[in-house]
């Protein structure tokens, strides 16, 4: 724990460690700032150390009976591993990966931590700005779903999220500058599935492509198309210079 508080601190943010971390899953609460200013960015930290959690690839950080907690709670869980041996701090999103095993239907027992994921001053702002990213779409609503697909929202990605009276969820992904959007469907455990406007039919039984929808979800989805139109439209490089 001394390791990634000594680190993030460094850059000025707030590292709190939680009163009894170890039973609940949970050791240290971090907050980042930015420009000496606290943000609204937090989350959670499980801090492992030692060779007891190597693996060939890198290490594994059990999961035990923290994968509710982890999965669904608030703020996100980070696990993070010091082995100084092999080159100091590894880390995972242990959210990210509980929610894309639950979408592939799949118990989890460990969180993976790869060797590539190094955590050193080298590599610390890259970190901080791919978690604050993270947790913008987190507090948006998305993220859930951006995770059970396995894939990662853009800062300028337009993103629609519904749910049909079911409560089922399906998520309309646009990425600037693409002719295509993408939706993302339980039905389809959650792969990304290419879509376009001309491929919606509003018949006696609605679909899009092989999907076949009802009545609100097909008018969803041709909401979607027409106010995002524009986002589609091809991106001037040499405006964007």
């Amino acid at each position: 724990m001394n390791e990634v508080r000594s680190l993030l601190e460094r850059y000025g943010h707030i590292v709190q460690e939680i009163d009894g971390g170890n039973d609940h899953g949970e050791d240290l609460h971090v907050t980042f700032v930015q420009e000496g200013q606290r943000t609204a960015d937090s989350l959670a930290v499980q801090v492992k150390g030692g060779v007891s959690w190597r693996t060939r690839r890198g290490h594994r950080v059990p999961v035990g009976d923290h994968g509710d907690n982890w999965r669904d709670g608030s703020p996100p869980v980070l696990c993070m591993v010091h082995d100084p041996d092999r080159g100091g701090l590894f880390w995972a999103n242990a959210t990210r990966q509980l929610r894309r095993a639950r979408a592939l239907r799949k118990a989890m027992k460990s969180v993976i931590v790869g060797r590539e994921s190094l955590l050193d001053d080298s590599t610390a702002d890259a970190f901080v700005q791919t978690m604050r990213t993270y947790l913008v779409w987190e507090r948006e609503g998305v993220g859930r779903w951006a995770d059970m697909a396995d894939v990662e929202f853009a800062p300028h990605d337009i993103v629609k999220p519904f749910e049909n009276d079911c409560g089922e969820p399906m998520v309309f992904w646009q990425k600037r500058g693409e002719p295509f959007a993408v939706l993302l469907h339980h039905d389809f455990d959650w792969d990304p599935v290419r879509i376009q406007e001309g491929m919606l039919r509003l018949d006696l039984v609605p679909s899009i492509g092989p999907l076949i929808l009802d009545t609100a979800e097909a008018h969803w989805l041709m909401g979607c198309f027409k106010s995002t139109e524009w986002w589609r439209r091809p991106v001037d490089q040499s405006a964007v210079r």
